[in-house]
């Protein structure tokens, strides 16, 4: 396979030139609780890290995930070895589900991101505005696809209320069990680009996908009687290449959906940003300080709900902040423990 098809570009080939000149190059197409399928120009293998890799790295963060390129060699027929990863020119990441305060990549080298969002009872703005600010984050191009329309008897009021959570980003209507709407997303899909698809549970992105691929190639569910909810039906990320030569990464559905450590909200909230601009004075915290701009804008310029969203995803982000802060300290002084037990046990053996 040309790797050009596999959104190989320039960038990678620079990298790997100069990191891993005598090894071969490959794609991650899944994951599978530390295994992995990669595909190389000669095909598809199944592929592990090795043993110094796996002793170098620090974090979960610090393995491979869909959508990266590995440098490999053969071990073995259908077998790879990775050895490194190139460098990435983005990712995908949010804050591990439960209750570690731990770092998950969900795709990485991604060119667009469709943040699905159903419209029927589940549809939820706040949601949204949430894988918006991934999307922003992860510097990725974000398409707001919103599917199931036949189950939607109020589209119209349903877009009213998206249109000011995401200025200038595509609002794209679908059916995708039906094969409605599904054109409008084809300027996104061109050969060798890849694009992920991430949404919660249950608003169709298995369905979508396998309408996109002609065939039922992923398994999906019917939402619940009753509620509406939706199913988990994806269980592994993976990478897939459609019949028009783009490449597809789908990706679990997500109950939480939680910002990493270091995630900026003013362009994702640029108006609050630019109201925040006016308040008296420059550390307000839109409280209870005279002269602040964003409260007395509530109800004309600002709802009430987007900003209530705004200072939640603030609150998580500054506890991410303080407890990584702990945590890296914490590392950082184990590290140093393990250096002055391995000296001390040097020179004792007079090494």
């Amino acid at each position: 396979m040309d790797l050009a098809q596999l959104g190989w570009t320039p960038h990678f080939a620079v990298s790997q030139q100069a990191l891993f000149p005598q090894l071969t190059p490959a794609r991650v197409c899944a994951e599978f609780r530390g295994a992995y399928r990669v595909i190389a120009a000669a095909g598809e293998f199944s592929a592990k890290v090795d043993g110094k890799f796996r002793h170098a790295a620090v974090s979960r963060a610090d393995y491979p995930t869909v959508g990266d390129w590995v440098a490999c060699s053969a071990v073995g027929v259908g077998s790879f070895l990775i050895h490194g990863i190139l460098p990435r020119r983005n990712c995908v990441a949010r804050r591990a589900a439960g209750t570690a305060i731990e770092e998950q990549l969900l795709a990485a080298n991604v060119d667009t991101m469709f943040l699905v969002s159903a419209l029927n009872a589940e549809f939820n703005p706040r949601r949204v505005e949430r894988y918006v600010a991934l999307a922003v984050e992860s510097q990725t191009e974000p398409v707001i696809v919103l599917n199931k329309a036949d189950l939607c008897p109020d589209l119209g009021g349903k877009l009213v209320a998206l249109e000011p959570l995401a200025p200038g980003i595509p609002l794209l209507v679908v059916a995708a069990l039906h094969n409605d709407g599904l054109d409008t997303l084809a300027r996104y899909l061109t050969p060798g680009r890849t694009v992920t698809v991430v949404g919660s549970s249950g608003v169709g992105k298995s369905t979508l996908i396998n309408a996109l691929l002609g065939e039922e190639a992923l398994a999906t569910a019917a939402s619940r009687a009753g509620d509406d909810r939706g199913r988990h039906t994806t269980t592994a990320r993976q990478l897939v290449v459609l019949p028009g030569g783009a490449l597809l990464l789908d990706t679990p559905g997500m109950r939480e959906l939680h910002l990493w450590a270091g995630a900026d909200l003013g362009e994702t909230f640029g108006d609050i940003k630019a109201l925040a601009g006016r308040c008296r004075f420059t550390d307000c915290r839109h409280q209870m300080e005279p002269g602040c701009a964003v409260r007395a804008a509530l109800g004309t310029e600002l709802d009430a709900a987007r900003l209530r969203n705004y200072r939640k995803l603030e609150r998580e982000l500054a506890f991410i902040e303080r407890k990584t802060d702990v945590r890296a300290r914490a590392e950082e002084k184990q590290r140093w423990k393990a250096i002055h037990k391995e000296a001390r046990r040097r020179a004792r053996r007079g090494d």
